[in-house]
């Protein structure tokens, strides 16, 4: 991966766009999963800078079981923590085997375009396209992990304290497949909030084939 090349481009595209437009270049194979932007032009759009973590996608890429199947995506929203929306576009960087070993992301913040959106059309029926943005973007892995133990508790549809073992089962499944469990100390953390010990967490993620998704 030409890191020297993609900063670059990100750097024209940053310029191209303007501050509201973030570019960032993730690292796939530094192999420290907290730190991987290796490269970020206006990364005051989501609070970000060079070293910090992981998104959402970075993880799906780091966990996937069949790496050459990940598709490109463009044009989807995002939220970030402080209520912003992106519209955002991700494209895999790929070896010469079809790998992928880098992730360069656009995230172009439209807050602004949305109210004014509104602000013209205040007669008219509102639209809703901001409630589609998927997740926010986080600013550390740990408030990455946070969002994930979120929404599998959302996915079970009821709150811990009245999950059975099947519920647990089915949450911590659904973090583990998103990669929840690459970020150092995650088992610590979904333990204590599942209520559960650190072996009764490993047995639920080798029993989780067993239960249906």
């Amino acid at each position: 991966m030409d890191l020297d090349f993609l900063g670059r481009l990100a750097k024209t595209i940053a310029a191209e766009f303007g501050d509201h437009c973030e570019v960032a270049v993730h690292d796939l194979l530094s192999g420290d999963m907290e730190h991987t932007v290796a490269v970020i032009e206006n990364g005051h759009v989501t609070h970000r800078k060079v070293g910090d973590g992981p998104s959402r996608i970075v993880l799906e890429a780091l966990k996937a079981e069949d790496p050459k199947a990940l598709e490109d995506r463009s044009g989807y929203l995002m939220r970030t923590s402080d209520g912003r929306i992106l519209k955002c576009a991700t494209v895999y960087i790929r070896d010469e085997n079809g790998v992928p070993e880098g992730v360069f992301s656009i995230n172009y913040d439209i807050t602004e375009l949305l109210m004014a959106e509104r602000a013209v059309s205040s007669l008219l029926p509102r639209k809703e396209e901001e409630k589609k943005a998927e997740n926010r973007i986080p600013q550390s892995v740990n408030e990455l992990l946070d969002d994930l133990i979120g929404q599998s508790v959302a996915l079970v549809g009821k709150p811990v304290a009245m999950m059975n073992k099947e519920d647990k089962i089915r949450a911590i499944a659904f973090l583990n497949r998103a990669g929840a469990f690459l970020i150092t100390r995650s088992g610590d953390k979904v333990s204590k909030y599942f209520g559960i010990s650190k072996y009764t967490l490993y047995s639920y993620i080798d029993a989780k084939d067993s239960i249906q998704n």
